[in-house]
């Protein structure tokens, strides 16, 4: 029998992102500071017959000078959002791509739809095309295992896991939590994790039908909240030992302390607060942190009627009636989906890093049963310590990351 070895502390060393407010850490750290809407028009396809089409769409990003390897027909949106994000991360961080390949590595992409968007594509296609062309297509194209895959091919990882994980819109989170734990034990020596997806007919049609879609803005915890804007975009971390980022003297945005995840089946759509209590606890146990030293929350924060309420309900059962600030970025970014909780776990990176706290916009009145100081509309300076990064997923998944500052010693 091996003997037992001394869990690695786990640091995050680099940054990628594609997001409506901005590409990159300084761009989307600065929207975050500002508080800046990524919202406007939707442009992705043709919303005849809606009522409304506002989005948060990334516009005029171009992925060539981020592809290098792949052929760029190959991918669909969402995988060129992921390549993107993964090749800034790795730059953010200070790694030789030389360097990288020589290391035992892990690639974990979070993602609800990967490249459902072809779908429209290839249904406008399809008269031209015929039935057979389309099947081929979608064949070699809808596979969601691609999203990791290309992300290890444009990078030439040889040595390496790829995987994508599909707990829709906390998948972002679930993928940083395998990360931490492959790192943790030793098994790898980089972990690139995050999410990434594109705006697709399928879900803006799915949301809208169901009654969750706002139709102009997103105003999480807001009393006249109407829900949700859809969003898109890539993000990703890079993961490593502390003992290798010391090594090559790399900047540590913050440190992984820990994370939970649960899934308890209770409702197809519906948040369980009860449920998501636990999956808080659970996070906080793993990080032997105590509710009181937690200084900010990043919460899921969709701006539907029942997860801001339920969210607010388990965020009180786990902290008190006198929670911690508790903001969320999908007023700014809308609803990512795979991406979200990526994209906030890179927000509450740069947060750290930066001592500051993002605002929630578009807030007017705060909802009395949510009863959260949001931070409305006016980010603020802060010293923070330990930040709560909330993901809620269709199905139960939930998965909550906890960041901190880096601090020598224990």
């Amino acid at each position: 029998m091996r003997p037992a070895r001394t869990p690695r502390r786990v640091v995050v060393t680099g940054l990628g992102v594609v997001a409506s407010t901005g590409v990159g850490a300084v761009e989307f750290g600065a929207a975050l500071r500002a508080g800046r809407s990524g919202a406007g028009p939707l442009t992705a396809f043709d919303t005849t017959g809606f009522d409304h089409s506002v989005a948060c769409e990334v516009n005029g990003f171009d992925p060539a000078p981020w592809i290098e390897r792949l052929d760029r027909a190959e991918l669909g949106r969402a995988g060129e959002f992921a390549v993107a994000a993964a090749r800034m991360a790795v730059a953010d961080a200070g790694l030789g791509v030389e360097a990288l390949r020589a290391l035992p590595s892990l690639v974990a992409v979070g993602s609800t739809n990967a490249e459902s968007r072809d779908f429209d594509r290839l249904v406008e296609q399809s008269v031209a095309d015929g039935p057979a062309g389309m099947a081929a297509e979608l064949a070699r194209r809808v596979n969601a295992g691609r999203m990791s895959s290309l992300v290890a091919r444009e990078l030439a990882l040889t040595d390496v896991e790829a995987l994508t994980i599909s707990t829709a819109c906390a998948a972002g989170n679930y993928a940083i939590g395998y990360g931490f734990d492959a790192l943790r034990a030793g098994d790898v020596e980089v972990a690139l994790c995050g999410g990434a997806d594109a705006l697709c007919r399928k879900t803006f049609a799915g949301f809208y039908r169901i009654g969750a879609m706002a139709p102009e803005r997103c105003q999480p915890f807001d009393r006249n909240r109407k829900g949700m804007i859809t969003g898109e975009g890539a993000g990703v971390l890079v993961l490593e030992s502390l003992a290798s980022a010391q090594a090559r003297g790399a900047r540590i945005y913050a440190e992984v302390l820990g994370f939970g995840l649960n899934c308890d089946a209770d409702h197809l759509v519906a948040p369980n607060a009860d449920s998501v209590a636990r999956c808080m606890r659970l996070a906080l146990d793993c990080a032997g942190i105590k509710p009181d030293e937690v200084d900010l929350i990043s919460a899921h924060g969709t701006a539907t009627a029942a997860n801001d309420l339920a969210e607010a309900r388990a965020i009180r059962q786990v902290f008190g009636e006198s929670p911690p600030r508790t903001v969320a970025i999908k007023s700014m970014l809308g609803h990512t989906l795979g991406a979200a909780s990526a994209l906030a776990a890179i927000g509450c990176a740069l947060a750290i890093d930066g001592g500051f706290i993002p605002p929630t916009i578009n807030h007017e009145e705060t909802d009395p049963e949510c009863a959260v100081d949001c931070v409305p509309n006016t980010g603020v300076a802060a010293d923070l310590r330990v930040v709560q990064n909330n993901a809620l997923a269709f199905g139960g998944n939930n998965a909550v990351l906890l960041l901190g500052r880096y601090q020598e010693g224990p």
